[in-house]
């Protein structure tokens, strides 16, 4: 595990926890956007639990025997629960054996949660023993889990610290968030998010930034991976009446549903947002495009397809023929466009 990153956005809030270190509940619920590096505020705040001489501001002082455990992933007292794989195998190994590719289990199980019961009645390797459990998504534990999980935050074990992150606090039991301290992760502004993606290289930061909704971290992994394959998505889109559904499909598909379906999603918001005169949020480079798309598209429609991509979205993770689905929709899409354009 390396050093944790430090983002100016959690400033206000590592400095609020750091003031009420003493008096600090055993359960904290991290919660927050996506894309706000939630996940990388718990671990700095668990190497700095764990550290055995923390600086002055609360961090880490990264020199320690528990600094070094820490970055080298191989902390005794310190546990990562995260939705664990269906199978051992990975994508690259299925792919090499000629096997269907293993599916990323989307949950937190029950095997994971006891297995943490029999981490917790081990002895801490520290004269403090204390220990420290990061759940991530925490809104990935499904009923049994979150049971299980009930249980020891209702009896929890001496000289041991919940971190709970989620970007869907309403996904989780109301029992498990009464037993938490809930901490707000905000969201930056705007000028803050754009300085730190300029800092970090990213070209062309606003445009990234609107098309992320105003999450940083998605914004620079859009830049840096999905340039291209989003840009290219969004010119197919762009062509309306004109699009291939079939060839345009079969060339997004590979990328993955959830994706695919989310970038319609964020081209249908922004079609809907000009045909009610109003701004676009994500693709402010598209506006001429989606203007002209505006006025040969009946408003009704338009609403009707987009609650048949929002209900086909819920479904994007399952184990359905993701082409002939993708197929269907873009098929749908195309004919709201007619040949001619409104007056």
């Amino acid at each position: 595990m390396s050093v944790q990153q430090h983002y100016p956005w959690h400033n206000s809030t590592w400095q609020r926890l750091q003031q009420s270190r003493q008096r600090r509940h055993h359960a904290l619920l991290l919660r927050g956007r996506q894309g706000i590096a939630k996940l990388d505020f718990a671990n700095r705040l668990a190497q700095s639990l764990l550290c055995q001489s923390p600086l002055d501001n609360g961090d880490a002082c990264g020199q320690c025997v528990s600094c070094s455990w820490f970055a080298q992933g191989t902390h005794p007292d310190y546990r990562l629960l995260t939705p664990e794989q269906d199978a051992p195998e990975g994508a690259e190994a299925a792919a090499a054996s000629g096997k269907k590719a293993v599916r990323k289990s989307t949950q937190i199980s029950v095997t994971q949660i006891r297995e943490l019961a029999g981490f917790l009645e081990l002895s801490s390797h520290q004269v403090d023993g204390r220990r420290v459990v990061v759940i991530h998504p925490a809104d990935a534990l499904n009923q049994t889990s979150a049971n299980a999980l009930l249980k020891m935050l209702e009896e929890p074990p001496a000289n041991v610290i919940f971190l709970l992150v989620t970007s869907h606090p309403q996904r989780l039991l109301p029992t498990i968030m009464s037993r938490c301290q809930q901490v707000e992760m905000p969201t930056p502004a705007e000028a803050e998010a754009l300085a730190w993606l300029e800092q970090q290289g990213v070209q062309d930061a606003a445009n990234w930034l609107a098309y992320s909704g105003g999450s940083p971290l998605q914004a620079a992994e859009a830049a840096t991976t999905g340039n291209e394959r989003l840009q290219a998505l969004a010119t197919r889109l762009a062509q309306g009446q004109g699009l291939d559904p079939f060839a345009t499909a079969s060339e997004f598909a590979m990328l993955g549903m959830e994706e695919v379906m989310t970038a319609l999603q964020k081209w249908l918001y922004d079609l809907l947002a000009i045909s009610l005169d109003t701004q676009p949020r994500y693709h402010l480079n598209s506006l001429p495009a989606l203007q002209a798309l505006s006025k040969s598209v009946d408003l009704s429609e338009l609403l009707a397809y987009q609650r048949d991509v929002d209900s086909a979205r819920r479904s994007a993770s399952h184990p359905l023929n993701n082409e002939l689905q993708l197929e269907h929709l873009l098929l749908q899409y195309s004919k709201l466009f007619s040949s001619k354009a409104r007056t």
